[in-house]
């Protein structure tokens, strides 16, 4: 009896969505080098290198196999396996432990490197993960924890940058910002950091939210699709990419907890009281 012929995924050329559940194809922000999206079995996403690697060249702790689309953090007996590409990336600091990767990430380093020479890839465009760009105020978050259908999520970019997933006719992603300039906008808060009993104290007991419960429920529906008002009116419309949400946790995101609002004007002087409130 013949064995059936493996057949791999692909998306038709002439459908509406270009979006697949796994092994979605991105740049990495900080780098640029390719990258793959998967989506683990607590349903995070995590960052792959796209080609597999022989097993005996890659540490235990860094190896990864992917199973019915679902990434898992080991080996699956094989003689290849994946890489997080968090170990690879030139724009990181490299692991002390993982010296057999050190020529893969000379390579990705290197391709980097032609990437700004060519004038294609742009890191300074890329907000960075602690801090503000130049020119932007001090308390403006990077990465602002939003709250919407009563969750809390962190966002990749300031929230008037985050930008719709949807597809256009010309097959590109849409350009166009989810907070447009006529929309209805969420308000800053500060709200007390909620921590399960019998965890560690965070440095902060309260954190700057970006709050969209105030808003109808379909608006909330449409900020977390991740969609601009035109196509949010276009259910037709397919996805080019993920939503960029990821659900908020104190104790792992503790970085991007802020107990100041990114009010435009503060008071100046000390004992000044600060605002409860603000509007973006």
């Amino acid at each position: 009896m013949n064995a059936p012929l493996r057949r791999s995924l692909r998306v038709d050329p002439e459908g509406g969505s270009r979006l697949l559940r796994c092994g979605q194809t991105a740049s990495c922000r900080e780098c640029g080098n390719l990258i793959e999206w998967y989506v683990r079995s607590n349903e995070r996403r995590v960052r792959l290198h796209p080609h597999e690697m022989p097993a005996s060249q890659v540490p235990e702790s860094c190896r990864w196999h992917v199973s019915s689309g679902v990434a898992h953090p080991s080996g699956d007996g094989s003689t290849w396996c994946r890489l997080p590409h968090a170990v690879l990336c030139p724009a990181r600091p490299a692991p002390r432990d993982v010296p057999q990767l050190s020529g893969l990430r000379r390579s990705l380093a290197l391709r980097t490197r032609r990437l700004l020479d060519a004038k294609v890839f742009s890191p300074s465009a890329i907000p960075p993960p602690n801090g503000p760009r130049p020119g932007e105020k001090v308390c403006r978050p990077a990465r602002p924890v939003v709250q919407l259908l009563y969750l809390r999520y962190l966002a990749s970019c300031p929230v008037e940058e985050i930008q719709c997933v949807t597809q256009t006719r010309r097959r590109v992603r849409c350009s166009a910002k989810v907070l447009g300039p006529g929309d209805l906008r969420g308000v800053w808060s500060l709200v007390p950091v909620s921590v399960q009993r019998g965890q560690l104290a965070l440095p902060s007991d309260i954190m700057a939210v970006y709050s969209l419960s105030a808003l109808p429920y379909q608006e909330q529906l449409r900020w977390r699709s991740q969609r601009c008002l035109q196509h949010d009116s276009t259910p037709t419309a397919g996805d080019l990419a993920v939503a960029d949400w990821e659900p908020f946790e104190p104790l792992r995101h503790h970085e991007h907890i802020h107990a100041r609002l990114p009010a435009h004007r503060r008071r100046p002087g000390p004992g000044s009281p600060a605002p409860r409130e603000a509007h973006s």
